[in-house]
């Protein structure tokens, strides 16, 4: 007799996105003329070409793997050395954080990472995460047999929820009991919201007293625009002996169609054995990667290298600016309509407050209905997801002011 895994018993009947994507497509049956005019504003897909210079270094790789002189088959399964170099010097050693090369693992998505990273923790840990937060860190746990079962609110036992709301700025406070593992992320997904070098401090001073370690999604980096906000954990003192963070290039570059991400594991990074001994975990996760994961492909290498040239660094500046300027119209949009509104100055997200007694799956049949637009319900995220809505900047500029308008003539 085969046995499944039961904790996959223990999820809720659907993830997030596909519950939204199923919503759109009885929506759209029943509604053809509707349909034709719907925008998207749910999933942080972006929407916008690739960078020339992307572009330029596909065609090149594609080239050389058309001769046998230049073609390449298996890469390292920590990702070529001219990437991992150019991702070590340029948003790491150019801004004065000592990271190695050999630090950086390449990977085909962050959003993998994040859940593939359980698989060197133990089932020990007591877990943090936030509350709103990205469905992937508690669903990967769940997955993985790190929690019990959830209560009526969609709360798993054996997590610790840390509320993230308007009051504390969506950052959440330092808690009073230990926890092993915390995962922050920042700027943030749903909230938009980004955390000060204060805020961070007191989180990589808590994980350094207690021996924890801060799994730190920093996907959406780029956007940043504030000055004196940190864009990596690595610059707060200490941080590489508790942290290991998240990166992504779907979100500066494009990348959601082409994987590519990367992850850092300091090599003064350690957790304890079963019996108190602690050890490194960059070994660990070396021998994770090489045993379950054969590498990005030599073509999506060479596109994410494309990225740090000086044509590829003005041309992701610019797709930022774009998703941010879309961000500000749905911000303006949304406060015009009479919103409360959070996040899209350092992020391409839109945390919108729906109106008193609107829950966000109402909120969301609403927009969807009467604006033809798709939002993602804020209670997705989680409990104090609830009564709030995200709305998400990747998209053209003359769809990010269309939706303004209509959420400006909605009638709640």
């Amino acid at each position: 007799m085969a046995y499944l895994n039961d904790h996959y018993l223990k999820l809720k009947s659907g993830y997030l996105f596909p519950e939204i994507a199923r919503r759109v497509k009885v929506f759209c049956e029943g509604n053809p003329k509707a349909a034709a005019r719907l925008i998207r504003c749910g999933i942080g897909d972006v929407t916008e070409p690739l960078p020339a210079a992307v572009i330029a270094a596909l065609h090149k790789a594609v080239d050389e793997m058309a001769r046998r002189d230049t073609f390449h088959g298996y890469g390292p399964e920590q990702g070529y050395e001219f990437l991992r170099r150019a991702i070590a010097q340029n948003d790491y050693r150019d801004r004065g954080l000592e990271v190695a090369d050999d630090e950086v693992f390449v990977s085909d998505g962050s959003k993998c990472d994040c859940g593939n990273i359980l698989d060197i923790l133990g089932h020990q840990n007591r877990i943090g995460l936030m509350d709103p937060v990205y469905p992937v860190y508690v669903d990967t746990n769940v997955m993985a047999g790190h929690t019990g079962a959830a209560d009526e609110s969609g709360a798993y036992d054996g997590l610790v929820y840390l509320p993230c709301t308007p009051a504390n700025g969506f950052v959440p406070e330092i808690p009073d009991g230990k926890l092993d593992i915390v995962y922050l992320c920042y700027p943030n997904n749903p909230t938009g919201a980004v955390a000060t070098r204060a805020q961070l401090t007191a989180w990589v001073d808590y994980a350094l007293k207690n021996r924890s370690i801060l799994l730190y999604d920093a996907a959406y980096e780029a956007y940043i625009s504030d000055p004196q906000i940190p864009h990596s954990i690595y610059e707060i003192p200490g941080a590489l002996e508790c942290a290991i963070e998240f990166r992504s290039f779907s979100k500066n570059g494009g990348f959601t169609g082409l994987r590519c991400a990367f992850t850092v594991v300091p090599k003064a990074l350690t957790a304890a054995t079963g019996v108190g001994k602690f050890t490194g975990l960059h070994p660990l996760w070396l021998r994770r990667s090489s045993t379950k994961f054969n590498g990005v492909s030599y073509v999506v290498q060479r596109a994410a290298e494309a990225i740090y040239s000086a044509e590829g660094k003005t041309q992701v500046r610019q797709l930022v600016d774009h998703y941010l300027g879309n961000a500000q119209v749905l911000r303006e949009g949304a406060r015009a309509a009479g919103l409360q509104v959070y996040g899209g100055e350092n992020a391409p997200y839109i945390w919108a407050q729906a109106p008193a007694g609107v829950t966000s799956w109402q909120a969301f049949d609403t927009v969807l209905k009467e604006a033809n637009v798709v939002i993602t319900p804020g209670s997705g995220f989680g409990r104090n997801g609830e009564g709030f809505f995200r709305i998400s900047g990747f998209n053209s500029r003359a769809n990010a002011e269309e939706v303004a308008r209509r959420l400006q003539a909605l009638k709640w």
